[in-house]
């Protein structure tokens, strides 16, 4: 396999050479400053505003990865990232800085010749595209018939400034008006055809496929326009009108507003998808700029892909009646296989006979954003909307099959640790232990307790051993999960639990100690375990698994963090100054560092 360049293709082979010959912690640190902590560097991210470093560069495993904002990858991604550079620029800019010069296999001359033709072609399109814009915006200015359009736009609130930055124009009526304002040749006729913007009949004859309607250009992500959506002016049919699909167009890979809203430059935590591309200029007017629209069709696959590199939460925003709840059904079904790590979906469903457009007038900026925040969780709207389709109570035998059975197919798609949680929701419903309705649904996601574990720990509870999983021994099994997190501890606090009555904490102490001086070795921690007397202690951690997921162990450790300030201050172990707002402290610090 290789990447294609300007004058030839890149081998995979270098590429793979380049990246291990490269430093990630040197690419980096040359843009950033990165400073070490305990294995690995830190910083603060520059892809999200914070205070505190949460941006993580891994020297060992040449990888970055942000606990904030979930920026991640290698040395490669992070100059794209970071510089906006393509992959192929990245390539070369890495090379250039390692003195190496990029290999490129070479075309045959004609395949060249054939590849630089149909790169021109694509360039003389986005021309022609650029060209037809700004003749509809000039027409919104200038044309003696646009003042309709004009003010329908000021009626739906729009100021000059939104239709400007979202380059609205209008297309007037007539059948051959396009081709006659740009004076076009017989080329450029063909090209407006080949871009959908005129209709050639079998005759060879050619009209406006955009007339008597306001123009929005749709553009791709790197600001070009690849087509038009058109709203017409008065009664005609279809109220709304899309380009077709071009060469340049692809309607399952574009959004309407992705550019629009990367040129705000604000940073979103989520983002919002609607149904139209007014929806989206309209809630840009009152400030909302992190807004999209599919065009014409469902939401697809690759648009999913596309946002979920820009954010981590995306907000569905459709209609509350039976076409809305349809539709977010299957947004549902195709977002599903994707929920993994820090990615969550939810559903907002207006009121009858809103949108978001009214919506935002009726509430403005703020009311509208508490509006979002408030939206269905993905979770919910699926156990919502299975437990609707029941014949019989949920809490009823029969309801509790048909729950198992209706869920079956949905938690089978999802993955890892949410395809538990998923089980996990269905089988609180049902009143059964997860593991029994994995089994029944025939998945195993690892995350559920066997019936053989479950079994297991009943007989060694029953041996005598420690049952009770103490606040410190909670602690350090997450500890063992991430023991990076031991650098988080204070050495006042250190003392403090050497000082304490109880073994437990100071167990605890013991692995935070070991941790921090290996490195965050955690078989010498588990050795100091054995070797000071808390060998079953260490037995009941390694036999009480969890969720190996950020998703679970962040908020644990943080409700952790919380409990050990109260007991610090119950148990008056604070006696080299530690108290309950120093530990408040080390919990928000905690929220902000690794986490966020």
């Amino acid at each position: 396999m290789s990447i294609s360049g300007q004058s030839g293709t890149i081998p995979r082979s270098f590429i793979e050479s380049l990246l291990s010959r490269a430093d990630v912690v040197q690419v980096i640190n040359q843009r950033i400053p990165l400073k070490k902590a305990g294995g690995s560097y830190k910083a603060c991210c520059p892809f999200h505003e914070e205070k505190t470093p949460s941006f993580n560069v891994n020297q060992s495993k040449q990888f970055y990865h942000c606990f904030g904002c979930g920026a991640s990858g290698d040395a490669l991604k992070f100059l794209m990232e970071y510089e906006g550079l393509s992959f192929v620029e990245a390539i070369e800019a890495l090379a250039s800085q390692l003195g190496l010069e990029v290999p490129r296999e070479r075309l045959s001359p004609e395949k060249q010749k054939a590849r630089q033709a149909q790169q021109q072609q694509q360039r003389d399109l986005f021309d022609v595209m650029h060209l037809a814009a700004k003749f509809y915006r000039h027409q919104l200015r200038d044309h003696a018939g646009s003042e309709e359009a004009r003010q329908y736009l000021k009626a739906r609130g729009l100021s000059s400034e939104i239709a400007k930055a979202f380059v609205i124009g209008f297309a007037p009526s007539g059948w051959e008006f396009l081709a006659t304002g740009l004076k076009a040749d017989p080329r450029l006729k063909q090209q407006l055809v080949e871009v959908g913007l005129l209709v050639q009949k079998e005759d060879g004859r050619m009209y406006d496929r955009f007339r008597h309607r306001i123009m929005f250009p749709i553009r791709d992500g790197r600001g070009r326009v690849v087509a038009f959506g058109g709203r017409v002016l008065g009664d005609d049919q279809p109220k709304y009108l899309n380009s077709p699909e071009t060469s340049i167009f692809h309607k399952s890979h574009t959004l309407y507003g992705l550019y629009e809203m990367r040129q705000s430059h604000e940073k979103f935590q989520n983002i919002l998808v609607v149904e139209g591309y007014m929806d989206v200029v309209a809630l840009a007017q009152f400030g909302v700029r992190n807004v999209v629209a599919t065009l014409g069709t469902a939401t697809t696959i690759e648009h999913l892909e596309l946002l979920f590199r820009e954010v981590g939460e995306i907000v569905f925003c459709f209609d509350g009646d039976n076409a809305g709840l349809k539709a977010a059904w299957k947004a549902l079904q195709l977002v599903l296989p994707m929920m993994e790590g820090q990615r969550s979906v939810k559903f907002l469903f207006l009121p009858d006979g809103e949108d978001p457009d009214s919506m935002v007038r009726k509430d403005g900026k703020d009311g509208f954003y508490r509006r979002v925040e408030g939206a269905l969780p993905l979770s919910a709207f699926l156990l919502q909307g299975l437990q609707r389709k029941l014949s019989f109570p949920v809490h009823s035998i029969e309801g509790r099959q048909q729950l198992v059975a209706l869920a079956q197919p949905y938690v089978q798609v999802a993955h890892g640790l949410y395809q538990f949680l998923l089980a996990e929701g269905v089988a609180e419903l049902v009143e059964l232990p997860v593991w029994r309705v994995e089994k029944q649904m025939g998945v195993r996601s690892g995350f559920a307790q066997t019936k053989k574990s479950a079994s297991l720990q009943k007989k060694t509870s029953s041996a005598g051993e420690v049952q009770v999983m103490t606040l410190p021994l909670k602690i350090i099994r997450i500890l063992f999960y991430r023991p990076q997190w031991a650098d988080f501890f204070d050495e006042r606090l250190l003392q403090d639990l050497w000082g304490a009555q109880q073994a437990h904490y100071v167990c605890l102490a013991g692995v935070i100690k070991s941790l921090a001086l290996s490195q965050f070795d955690i078989s010498l921690a588990k050795q100091w375990m054995t070797e000071n007397a808390c060998s079953v202690e260490l037995a009941l951690i390694e036999r009480s698994p969890v969720p190996d997921d950020d998703l679970f162990l962040l908020p644990e450790f943080e409700g952790l963090i919380l409990s050990l300030a109260r007991s610090v201050d119950e148990w008056s172990l604070g006696k080299q100054g530690w108290n309950l707002d120093e530990m408040l402290k080390l919990q928000a610090f905690i929220k902000e560092g690794p986490g966020r």
